[in-house]
């Protein structure tokens, strides 16, 4: 079989390829050198491959390759993604890249009033991205029309399992016309995504770029352990104080709080060169955060695992991941925001006491060690407070439980050998000789 070492190799129009070299394409990536000429020969797909691969171009350019034109009112190909954020990135890459062509599409997503997505959906579409939920609510309403696809998308298949979206996915291959080419796509593997593709792809083309769950091999891992919360943010504003080394950085937190309070932190002692992204913002200040990010206004943004998917930010330097997430494939996922279509970056985790039975449970998912570093010799090493202390024992006693039931825990020890002491001291007392008064 010929190598494929550009895009005019691929069965693709003039407008497609005149929008990939504006776009700054020069060669096909390993997951597009296989996906495009697959899908354009009509095969159902399967694909493994990390995020940064060009996965989105890999399903995007045959898509509009068979779409080719504007046509009809109601959509011929439709991309479901697990969230907002992802929707409204591949709706950007489909204008990117159908830009020389008549091909009309929007995106659909919740966290906005729907009034205004119906109305783009009822004046006439070929491309539809979705997430689930609020693609099965405009579908009720009537005005959106989904008898004609031709091709089916799902994006991310991993995250929409773990985000509870199956239900709505079973409701729309109910609705789908059963003859259509069926596109599936995930970063990892879980036995899950397994039964979702028997369950509507036909003989697939299995397509896999990386082993399942292994980060991109231009990602340079650090873990610097870190024995508390205080020592944590003295080490993260040190590493940032450096500009010209982390000239732009995605900084992970396992909660909303923690995030709000290091943006706040950082806001207030390091640089206002910073924004923050949780679910608990609204999606216009989620959106022009993002959008600040990515256009070079800010340098840093503080994020929950929300904005650790699909987020196609181009030169990212730096990832940091202030907790250790405890849903291990997130690290992948959160770590894929650098090094990004064949550019270098560094991904560094801070990992506590009470953190290292998840960066060992990240190490196997992986299938390899992530490299300790010492921490600096000037960072101010703070004492662990007694309730923060309390709390990393407490959650270690819980992970050796977890892998032993039969443990009792520290506490547990502790309390027997309390209850030990007290016991031995009662005995000690009553052996002693009782003293009485002599009498004469």
């Amino acid at each position: 079989m010929e190598e494929i070492t550009s895009f005019e190799q691929f069965k693709l129009n003039k407008q497609l390829l005149t929008a990939i070299a504006d776009a700054g394409y020069t060669h096909p990536t390993p997951i597009q050198q296989k996906a495009i000429p697959a899908i354009d020969a009509g095969h159902d797909i399967f694909g493994i491959a990390q995020t940064g691969t060009g996965k989105t171009a890999a399903f995007l350019l045959p898509i509009l390759m068979k779409i080719k034109y504007a046509q009809g009112d109601s959509p011929r190909a439709i991309i479901l993604t697990p969230t907002r954020e992802l929707a409204m990135q591949i709706d950007e890459h489909i204008s990117l890249l159908g830009k020389n062509t008549d091909i009309r599409h929007t995106a659909i997503y919740g966290g906005v009033g729907m009034k205004a997505q119906v109305e783009k959906v009822k004046v006439g579409l070929d491309i539809l991205v979705a997430t689930p939920g609020r693609l099965m609510d405009v579908y009720f309403t009537g005005e959106l029309y989904l008898r004609n696809i031709q091709i089916m998308v799902l994006d991310e298949a991993d995250k929409m399992m773990d985000m509870g979206f199956m239900p709505q996915i079973r409701k729309l291959l109910e609705i789908l016309p059963r003859k259509r080419q069926n596109l599936l796509f995930s970063a990892t593997l879980p036995e899950k995504v397994v039964k979702l593709s028997e369950e509507f792809l036909e003989f697939p083309t299995h397509i896999a770029i990386t082993p399942q769950a292994t980060p991109v091999d231009t990602v340079t891992q650090i873990l610097y352990h870190v024995p508390n919360l205080r020592t944590k943010i003295n080490l993260l504003c040190e590493l940032l104080l450096d500009e010209e080394e982390f000239r732009k950085v995605i900084i992970f937190c396992r909660t909303r709080i923690n995030a709000e309070n290091i943006y706040k932190y950082l806001d207030r002692k390091v640089t206002n060169s910073v924004k923050v992204i949780h679910a608990n913002k609204q999606q216009s200040t989620r959106i022009n955060a993002i959008d600040e990010f990515k256009n070079n206004d800010i340098r840093i943004l503080v994020a929950t695992d929300v904005a650790s998917r699909g987020i196609d930010i181009s030169l990212v330097s730096h990832v940091i991941n202030f907790d250790i997430p405890i849903v291990y494939e997130d690290y992948v996922h959160r770590i894929g925001r650098t090094g990004r279509a064949y550019n270098k970056g560094t991904a560094i985790s801070f990992c506590n006491k009470a953190e290292e039975y998840h960066i060992a449970k990240i190490e196997a998912l992986i299938r390899m060690p992530i490299p300790v570093t010492p921490l600096p010799q000037s960072l101010e090493i703070t004492d662990t407070p007694f309730d923060e202390r309390q709390a990393m024992l407490m959650e270690i006693d819980k992970q050796k439980k977890k892998e032993n039931p039969n443990f009792k825990g520290a506490f547990h020890d502790n309390k027997q050998e309390l209850k030990r002491k007290a016991l031995r001291q009662q005995q000690r007392k009553a052996n002693r000789p009782k003293k009485g008064r002599m009498i004469d």
